[in-house]
């Protein structure tokens, strides 16, 4: 379990901080995806009327190394609109080094780009250490409103969660990952995650989404 002691040690040892109320985005992802081969996989866009759920159809790609989290998350984002987009272009224009992508802020313009209109998208900060009840009902309505307009959230997230299954994903740098779709409401979410094929898809409660962008945010229309 992620304490506040890890979490800030490892935020420190990133070099995050806040600066002009912009997000400081990840240095690295906790995992190493340079030896791992982009992988594709198909699913398919599904809604379950009257049962608060909804998954869209997302063309999984992995990332090709450790530092494209940012492009490739955005890649799979895109992908449930049916776009194709080469994540090296997406890195060109976010700005994105072997230090990572610095902010969701260069991403969400990359996504109404992609999109095609200039308010698609837009950033949600959560700033606090923890999300508090308010950030994570708004994060619920995001998600829900996002997916229903036929979108993925992409965001940017930091330290350790455990999935519905009892997984461990563990991002101590910082990751990006999409969210494709969710259940009961917007209370689980489902994410897919470019890190590692083997856990190209899972799922999370809302809550402990909110925790992991905790000090960082999200894109969602």
């Amino acid at each position: 379990m992620r304490t506040d002691l890890i979490r800030k040690t490892a935020l420190t040892a990133a070099g995050l901080a806040f600066t002009g109320g912009a997000i400081a985005g990840p240095v690295t992802t906790a995992f190493a995806a340079s030896d791992a081969k982009p992988a594709t996989q198909t699913q398919t866009d599904r809604k379950s009327g009257g049962h608060g759920e909804r998954e869209l159809g997302v063309r999984y790609e992995a990332q090709p190394n450790f530092y494209y989290c940012g492009p490739a998350a955005a890649r799979n984002a895109l992908s449930v609109q049916g776009k194709d987009i080469s994540v090296d272009a997406m890195a060109k224009e976010m700005g994105t080094t072997e230090a990572g992508t610095n902010s969701i802020n260069d991403i969400t313009p990359v996504l109404n780009k992609e999109t095609g209109k200039a308010d698609a998208y837009h950033s949600v900060e959560i700033s606090s250490p923890n999300a508090d009840g308010t950030q994570t009902d708004k994060l619920r309505a995001d998600v829900v409103k996002t997916v229903d307009d036929g979108r993925a959230v992409v965001a940017n997230i930091a330290g350790t969660s455990t999935d519905t299954d009892g997984g461990i994903h563990s991002f101590e740098g910082g990751h990006y990952i999409s969210v494709v779709g969710y259940r009961d409401g917007g209370n689980v979410v489902k994410i897919a995650d470019s890190a590692d094929p083997n856990t190209a898809s899972y799922e999370v409660t809302v809550e402990h989404l909110a925790d992991w962008i905790a000090t960082r945010g999200y894109a969602t229309s």
